[in-house]
């Protein structure tokens, strides 16, 4: 994980970080206001109201979510971010859900110098078992 909580890379480590906690309002506010989230292959979702309900339908499997950062590009004050993450929990009928795959995430730096989330594809190389 990063140790400077103020990267792009440490931005998206913290999303797991707090999808695994259950805590959506600081999930939401890693997002920009006209953020883009794709929360399965094909579908897209905009705006933190529509993120927020689609997080939400995560937050309710109670993941345990972990991952690694495998490449940042970063110029001015937007960055790419693959992050290789895996998802484990229980749906509603109590399955259990095993999910991975590796996110394709641009983000853009925040006149406070923090990093904000403008685009979320977890699916960005293709989903896998």
């Amino acid at each position: 994980m990063s140790t400077d909580r103020n990267t792009p890379a440490a931005t998206v480590e913290r999303f797991s970080e707090l999808l695994s906690q259950g805590r959506i309002e600081a999930l939401v506010e890693l997002y920009e206001g006209d953020a883009a989230f794709l929360p399965e292959p094909g579908r897209t979702v905009v705006g933190t109201a529509s993120i927020r309900a689609e997080l939400e339908r995560f937050a309710a499997l109670q993941p345990r979510m972990t991952g690694s950062v495998e490449k940042v590009i970063e110029t001015r004050d937007t960055a790419l971010v693959a992050y290789r993450w895996q998802l484990e929990g229980t749906a509603p009928d109590g399955s259990p859900v095993d999910m991975a795959g590796t996110s394709a995430d641009v983000l853009r730096r925040r006149p406070d110098g923090s990093w904000g989330v403008l685009i979320d594809d977890p699916w960005g190389a293709g989903a896998t078992a």
